[in-house]
């Protein structure tokens, strides 16, 4: 029976073994994928409507459905404050909006701590509906039945979108964890 070199089972097994994450993408990535969210839709205007809807909010909800204890509940309002500097919203709806989602799901997951998938794409897909009429009311556009038939599919696309996005967060956040690679 062959025995191995203990330097090639090191060499084979060294590289996973005792590796931590990365620091840096542990903190970071979750906001820097929130905050390109919200910049993202400045990238895809339409003429007269925007079709893409609230990216960076819906990023906000999937990262704390896939993650419940990742973020605090304050976090709400900074990034929300972002969002409010680059979507040209006025100045604090996001901030109050993403805030109160944020405490609204802390509720939700107190009350029902079995959550599945069906569940969550529900609750994300009230809250990104609630998010865009509340956004479409204080944006100061004059509130007619065209306004709300123009901007309608964007809310559809919103709701529709929340699973790709979770999917897209649950990758983020493999990333996320994924340990660093020694350099030798």
């Amino acid at each position: 029976m062959e025995r191995l070199d203990p330097r090639a089972r090191s060499d084979i097994y060294g590289q996973r073994i005792n590796r931590a994450p990365s620091a840096w993408r542990v903190v970071v990535v979750p906001y820097l994928s929130i905050m390109l969210g919200s910049i993202i839709p400045l990238f895809l205007i339409a003429d007269v409507m925007p079709l893409v809807p609230p990216l960076g909010f819906l990023m906000l909800l999937a990262w704390r459905m896939v993650r419940p204890g990742l973020m605090p509940l304050w976090i709400g309002a900074p990034l929300g404050a972002f969002d409010d500097l680059v979507s040209g919203q006025p100045f604090g709806s996001a901030m109050l909006l993403w805030s109160i989602a944020m405490i609204a799901i802390e509720l939700i997951e107190t009350r029902f701590p079995w959550r599945g998938f069906w569940q969550d794409w529900f609750t994300a897909g009230m809250m990104a509906a609630g998010y865009w009429l509340v956004c479409l009311l204080v944006s100061g556009a004059p509130v007619t039945p065209e306004l709300f038939m123009v901007a309608f599919p964007q809310a559809v696309l919103a709701v529709l979108l929340y699973p790709i996005i979770a999917r897209l967060v649950a990758g983020l956040d493999r990333f996320r964890l994924s340990r660093a690679r020694r350099i030798d």
